[in-house]
């Protein structure tokens, strides 16, 4: 019997292979987009799963209050590490400390390069459990002068020699012997980045700042991992530890927590001390707009299936009358549901297997298809079933419903509500393009209103260079010669790049300050040149200057920072810092070096060339860059001929705060716009099914006179009548829910009507270009053929 479904089922899909192309067309687009968000929603979840102790592991974090205001951070003080070892052992197999990871770099022989690494506790290695190529986790990194490389970096610096005992160059400065070798993290792993881990031993022999803060509960410095035993609960004991550092230091009342290792990926972002979500919020969008796109693929299913009711009409009545169940014809009904599902899955295969490049790079991620694993094979069979299920269910139930005797008398007629449910399915689809429509416009709008935002300072032909030991002491001599290139507008050094403040402290006071207050400010500090050579503009007062000795004990505000003080007429006033005092002499517009969607940071600026952390180089404007770059090159290799001259645009690093969100735009794009293909596919079927239907009635207005126009606003009519509809819908739900969105960010674009206008016109045009083919198809045929045989 079965057989014999299938092969009627061919027959009718051979015999309507207009209806059958579109049909199996909308579904393999609807799978495949389905599949593909399936795919990407497993890496997200997956994110560092590949750690053997994934589900135990945690970052320890703490909330601080300063300036009315709690935020959370990653930043911990050294003693944390002690006193969660020695007070909670119970609770805590493993506690290790850690730097934060930097750039550095490695010599063997000729060969130089840099790459990101971390100094840490030996306890580290083992809770983080990368699969040991050579070595163990006990030994690799007992030695002061050892490290553990990741494969791929051994293999840059070693080629197929064994690098194991092998001898590499860190900074320049000291010679290491590689102890260990691990294996690479997959690219769905947060700490993929560390290529290198280096003993927590080497780092307090070589900062003496490091050793100083060993017992300094005030300095939020380090990082900090800790390992639950097993069994033991995660939120209970991030309870337990909470008061650890008040009881040592009360500055911005400290409340430490554990971060769980689970959460890290998805659940990134606070607000107000409290974890908000993060990275989860788009997993549950794609999610959600992946079972509404393959929704609409169904509907188109249902829609032409029933639309044609009355071609089948007969073929129902007959079985009926010679002895068929209704039961037997659902089944019927079904087997060619399944077997159009079948067909449009091996399309939908195809169609991911070419497209997933392009989605990696578009999504940023290195997804391939698991083909040969049984749970995604069952998966795969499950959601083909579920697909064939979801789309014939309601067209098997509704043709197999008609009364023979009416059928075959040939009194059947599809009654005038029939096509109601089409028109709500229809009015569904649209509902859903449109909210995408507009959910697409308003994520560019806000991203494009975050980019256009003023940040106070020039990012054009910016370059940040990091400093090495060779450099430090010599920036006038590197700054005269990058001057005397002609290429170069000025040089500065800081301690914070453009795009983001390092330093945060307290301990300020200064006249009419509110004694229980405890302020707290970004901290930046820079050479002479730093405000010149970033372009930033000075709103009141002067900039550094070096014919005013003074200015080792001055001070710059942002304009925030002004704002916080609350002082009036600020130049001129002095500005404490544990009792040193620094006089104020200028004031600067605000510069957006954190997020741009956050207030900015009240920032103060010293004069400092100890603390220098990079160089910023700015070339002159009109000058060719790679002619620019080769000579700044020459330079920097004159002055450290033996460090890699690597440096970053600091338009680069701020065009990077928008990757996030540029790339859930770029997606919600692509999937709105197959979500509008795809109902207008289906929309395209119903219209020429409609053509098909009403081509003897056409023929009559023709003959009686109505034009070509008149039938075309005739055949359109009904259907921009149902897309008005669902963008009366479509309107109030997606302001609901992207209102939601925007009120993460601080600094948000607002939701003007003409985006819902935009996004629902953009809709009627789309419909009145997919039925007007047909409609003018039709109005253009000649009359006597369509009514040949009245």
């Amino acid at each position: 019997m079965l057989r014999n479904f299938l092969k009627i089922a061919w027959r009718n899909l051979l015999k309507n292979k207009a209806f059958s192309s579109i049909n199996i067309a909308g579904l393999a687009i609807g799978m495949a987009v389905a599949m593909m968000i399936g795919l990407w929603m497993r890496d997200e979840l997956s994110f560092n799963t590949c750690h053997q102790h994934y589900k135990r592991l945690a970052q320890v974090q703490v909330n601080l209050t300063f300036n009315d205001k709690t935020g959370s951070g990653d930043a911990i003080p050294l003693p944390v590490g002690l006193a969660l070892r020695n007070d909670f052992a119970s609770d805590f197999e493993r506690v290790a400390r850690a730097s934060w990871n930097f750039d550095h770099l490695l010599s063997k022989g000729e060969k130089k390069i840099i790459r990101e690494g971390v100094f840490c506790e030996p306890e580290l290695l083992a809770m983080f459990s990368p699969e040991m190529l050579q070595g163990n986790y006990a030994n690799a990194l007992r030695d002061p002068h050892s490290i553990v490389l990741s494969d791929s970096l051994a293999r840059t610096l070693f080629g197929d020699e064994d690098p194991l005992n092998q001898t590499i160059r860190l900074d320049q400065e000291v010679d290491l012997v590689v102890t260990g070798v691990f294996k690479d993290l997959p690219f769905n792993a947060d700490l993929k980045e560390i290529k290198f881990y280096l003993p927590w031993a080497l780092y307090l022999s070589q900062q003496d700042w490091v050793r100083n803060s060993q017992d300094n509960w005030e300095n939020h410095s380090f990082q900090l991992f800790a390992q639950l035993r097993p069994g033991a609960d995660m939120d209970a004991v991030s309870a337990k530890i909470r008061d650890v550092e008040k009881a040592h230091n009360k500055n911005g009342n400290p409340e430490l927590f554990l971060h769980a290792m689970p959460r890290w990926h998805l659940y990134s972002e606070f607000k107000d001390g409290k974890n908000i979500g993060g990275r989860i919020q788009f997993v549950w969008l794609f999610g959600i707009i992946g079972v509404f796109v393959l929704l609409l693929a169904c509907i188109n299913f249902m829609n032409l299936s029933t639309a044609r009711s009355e071609k089948r009409a007969k073929e129902v009545g007959v079985r009926k009358t010679v002895g068929s169940g209704r039961g037997q014809l659902v089944l019927q009904f079904l087997s060619e549901s399944m077997l159009i599902v079948f067909l449009s899955l091996l399309l939908a295969g195809v169609i991911v297997q070419l497209t997933l490049p392009g989605f990696n790079e578009l999504a940023g991620k290195q997804i391939s298809i698991p083909w040969a694993h049984p749970v995604f094979i069952s998966a795969v069979a499950g959601f083909a079933l579920l697909t064939g299920l979801l789309a014939g269910s309601y067209p098997a139930f509704y043709l197999s419903s008609f009364k023979p005797l009416k059928v075959l008398k040939g009194t059947f007629r599809a009654g005038r509500f029939a096509s109601l449910p089409r028109q709500v399915l229809v009015v569904l689809q649209f509902t859903v393009s449109i909210a995408l429509i507009i959910g697409t416009m308003v994520v560019f709008h806000q991203i494009q209103h975050a980019k256009n935002r003023p940040v106070g300072y020039s990012r054009e032909g910016l370059l940040q260079v990091n400093i090495s030991r060779a450099l430090e002491g010599h920036y006038d001599a590197l700054r005269q010669d990058l001057l005397n290139t002609g290429t170069v507008y000025d040089m500065s050094t800081a301690s914070s790049p453009t795009t983001g403040v390092w330093s945060n402290q307290i301990g300020f006071d200064w006249e009419g300050k509110d004694p229980n207050a405890l302020p707290m400010f970004g901290v930046v500090a820079g050479s002479h040149d730093f405000g010149r050579s970033i372009g930033w503009h000075i709103k009141e007062g002067r900039d550094f200057s070096r014919d005013f000795a003074t200015d080792t004990s001055a001070l710059i505000l942002n304009e925030s920072a002004v704002a916080l003080t609350g002082l009036k007429d600020v130049l001129g006033k002095t500005i404490r810092q544990d009792g040193k005092p620094y006089r104020v002499i200028g004031v600067v517009e605000d510069l957006v070096m954190e997020s741009p969607y956050t207030p900015i940071k009240p920032t103060l600026f010293f004069l400092s060339y100890d603390w220098a952390n990079l160089i910023n180089v700015k070339l002159k404007p009109g000058v060719p860059v790679r002619d620019a770059l080769q000579q700044v090159e020459t330079v920097f290799a004159k002055h450290d001929p033996n460090s890699p001259f690597e440096f970053k645009f600091a338009d680069d690093e701020y065009e990077a705060k928008f990757r996030s969100e540029e790339r859930v735009g770029k997606l919600a794009r692509l999937f709105a716009f197959l979500a509008v293909f795809i109902s207008c596919l289906g929309l395209f079927g119903l219209s020429a099914y409609v053509a098909e239907q009403r081509t003897k009635e056409i023929g009559i207005r023709k003959v009686l006179g109505a034009s070509v126009t008149n039938l075309w606003a005739m055949l359109s009519r009904d259907f921009v009548l149902l897309v008005l509809v669902a963008c009366l819908i479509a309107a109030p739900l997606a302001w609901h829910y992207l209102n939601n969105w925007l009120s993460d960010y601080e600094y948000r674009v607002q939701l003007d009507w003409w985006v819902f206008a935009l996004g629902g016109g953009l809709a009627i045009v789309v419909t009145l270009l997919t039925v007007s083919f047909q409609s003018v198809k039709a109005a253009l045929a000649n009359p006597i053929q369509s009514l040949r045989s009245e």
